[in-house]
């Protein structure tokens, strides 16, 4: 195992792969000079003097400049670097690419649900749907009798209170002989995989714009390939009125046939008689959902979404370039990737610039991220202040050093589109999204735009799943998946031993994905049932 690595030739310092002691001799091309600090094992370096304004290169692009005189040898912190990014310039597309060689690949296939629009599922979900906050208790009662009657209610930990109910439990309390819950092990339906139960704090209360902006995630999470058919209820006065949700989904499927229950409450009267209805409607629904079943599949049907939280000093060259492999061989097969978190392409923005296929992609994108670093200032904030105390703790100083990473989860494809928050993905090949950096409100949006399913890296651990797309999670380091075996499916951690390379792991990576996709694998997440779901506010609460 090295100890060093300098990551890009055009780099100014480099990344300790295992702590690094006070005097310790580095040796890089034929020179040696000692540690003029202890160098905690994930932070970096530098490898030369850098003077007060001078630029600090990692990944061959500029991610910050020195806040004081920095000398060779010493260990980079927030206190002597700050963000800093290069100017970026719009010019003609020169992309080439020199894609993978997938012939080995091409005749793979998986198994998933075929929809009308010709999209194909790697799960079957029923989604039960709020339009608006209010909406939530009664999901949660939906969600209790058919968790308890039709099998889906599985019990993800078991912990048991009776020892200390005895201790505690005043002379008074009578415990009770035996504790029973009625709830079924047999799934009732074969076919409907889950149920989904998308609750919120959105539809009301805010701005027209954001009541526009849910309704057209929904739309997108009703028309998803993953989609079996929805419930969707509705108060009735709220901003985030079911007439607009059904002309959205109208609009971006306009053939659609999947079963839908709508539901309105104060149509409906009585809470009992609400209830009555969506339990019955909804399960007669959910009787033709379940004749969908899994076929044949090509890899271009995939569409993966990459993402990344918890991100650590190894994160940008373990797992995120296992995973940018990975983009690159889908893409060349036909499939689609989506690469989110526009905070966290701060700093990488002339790279991605460059590998856009037109100047209308490369414009559209910069103006994408001009306007949401400008409502950012608006806030009183910046993309600089995007690294997490998690981030900074384990060598990530800077929102530029941060993203420099982060962009190697998208590969080297060209950009075949630039797509805004809900839009939903239309041209294979590799997307960009405008998302915010926050791990759910990213995958929410992931799901939306289309992706059926999504690979997010880790270097600090993060349980993050999605209700609609399966979450294939990915630890940086091999210590995180040991100490954190319940979240992380695939360890990339050798890939910092040297045992295993960003091509060889994304091999393991592709043979895990199309098991996940044709649910003969089910990722921790799914087990774990986290269902995080964040719409996206982009407004003010009125």
């Amino acid at each position: 195992m090295e100890n060093i690595l300098q990551i890009h030739p055009s780099d100014n310092v480099a990344v300790a792969l295992r702590d690094l002691p006070l005097g310790y001799t580095v040796y890089l091309d034929k020179e040696s000079f000692p540690l003029a600090n202890a160098i905690p094992q994930k932070h970096k370096f530098s490898l030369g003097s850098i003077k007060q304004g001078e630029e600090i290169r990692m990944y061959g692009v500029k991610v910050g400049q020195a806040a004081k005189d920095i000398n060779k040898g010493d260990l980079l912190t927030v206190d002597n670097i700050v963000h800093a990014t290069s100017k970026v310039v719009v010019k003609k597309s020169k992309c080439k690419w020199n894609a993978p060689d997938v012939n080995d690949l091409k005749n793979i296939t998986w198994q998933g649900y075929y929809r009308e629009d010709s999209r194909i599922g790697t799960r079957n979900h029923w989604l039960v749907i709020p339009l608006v906050f209010c909406e939530n208790h009664n999901v949660e009662i939906l969600q209790k009798v058919f968790d308890e009657q039709l099998g889906y209610g599985r019990s993800h930990h078991q912990y048991d209170l009776s020892a200390l109910k005895k201790k505690y439990a005043p002379s008074s309390f009578k415990l009770p002989v035996e504790e029973t819950v009625h709830t079924t092990n047999q799934r009732f339906f074969k076919n409907v995989e889950d149920i989904k139960y998308l609750t919120h704090h959105s539809g009301c209360g805010g701005t027209r714009n954001d009541a526009h902006m849910l309704v057209r995630l929904l739309a997108a999470y009703i028309s998803h390939p993953n989609t079996a058919g929805a419930t969707i209820l509705s108060l009735g006065c709220q901003n985030a009125q079911m007439h607009m949700l059904k002309d959205e989904l109208k609009r971006i499927a306009p053939d659609y046939s999947r079963p839908l229950v709508w539901a309105e409450q104060q149509q409906l009267g009585s809470g009992k008689d609400f209830m009555e209805y969506l339990v019955r409607e909804s399960f007669e629904a959910m009787v033709k959902a379940d004749q969908y079943k899994r076929e044949q599949a090509p890899v271009s049907a995939l569409t993966l979404g990459l993402e990344c939280g918890g991100s650590d000093g190894f994160s940008g060259i373990s797992a995120n370039p296992a995973l940018g492999e990975l983009s690159d061989r889908l893409v060349a097969l036909g499939g689609s990737a989506v690469l989110s978190e526009f905070p966290e392409l701060n700093g990488v923005e002339q790279e991605l610039i460059d590998r856009c296929e037109s100047t209308i992609l490369a414009e559209r994108f910069e103006q994408l991220m001009k306007a949401y670093e400008e409502q950012a200032k608006k806030a009183g904030s910046s993309f600089a202040a995007n690294p997490s105390p998690g981030n900074i703790k384990d060598g990530l100083l800077t929102d530029a050093m941060k993203s420099a990473g982060a962009a190697k989860k998208g590969g080297t494809s060209p950009i075949v589109d630039v797509l805004d928050y809900t839009d939903i993905l239309t041209k294979n090949g590799l997307n960009l999204l405008c998302t915010p950096g926050n791990d759910v409100e990213s995958t929410t949006a992931l799901a939306a735009s289309g992706a059926n399913l999504i690979a997010f890296t880790t270097g600090l651990g993060t349980p993050t799943g999605n209700p609609l797309s399966p979450v294939i999670k990915l630890s940086s380091n091999t210590h995180l998946a040991q100490r954190m075996k319940d979240v992380i499916d695939l360890d990339c951690g050798d890939i910092i031993t040297g045992q295993s390379t960003p091509v060889g792991k994304s091999k393991e990576l592709l043979e895990l994905l199309l098991e996940v996709a044709s649910g003969k694998i089910f990722t921790k997440a799914e087990q774990l049932g986290q269902n995080d779901f964040i719409p996206w506010k982009r407004d003010i609460s009125l």
